[in-house]
């Protein structure tokens, strides 16, 4: 796997990897951004939330749950001193749906957090990383 970022003009850059499409990256203004991209540390927590997302939507469909809307909301906390790593992260797993079992949901969490997902293995080895559930019953 190969990845490669241009820089564009001041702080402003585009990264591309091996599949070919590219993503803006920016800073704020006031370190002399244009605000036009993703901030760097953004695209880890992106990255965590898509690779984790996918293995549990692949297991919950495999698991033939009723899933009709799936998000996950992340919220990490960062050193304030430089270099303002994570220092907390928890993912909160939203899944909507019909008849949605609890179980079927922690067993695909667990196994993306314990098996599945190279992401939160890496990050996890450096920053505690909780999980929460919510489950919303859909209406027929």
């Amino acid at each position: 796997m190969k990845a490669k970022i241009i820089w564009k003009q001041r702080m402003s850059f585009d990264g591309t990897a091996d599949s070919g499409f590219t993503v803006p990256l920016g800073t704020h203004a006031a370190v002399g951004g244009d605000e036009d991209g993703f901030l760097p540390m953004e695209l880890f927590l992106v990255a965590l939330g898509g690779c984790t997302g996918m293995d549990v939507i692949s297991i919950l469909s495999k698991k033939r749950q009723q899933v009709t809307g799936f998000e996950i909301r992340i919220d990490a906390e960062r050193a304030t001193e430089h270099p303002k790593v994570f220092t907390k992260i928890v993912l909160e797993y939203i899944i909507k749906g019909r008849g949605i079992e609890k179980e079927a949901v922690e067993r695909a969490v667990d196994l993306s957090t314990t098996r599945y997902c190279p992401a939160q293995a890496m990050l996890g080895k450096v920053v505690p990383i909780d999980q929460k559930i919510t489950i919303i019953e859909e209406n027929s």
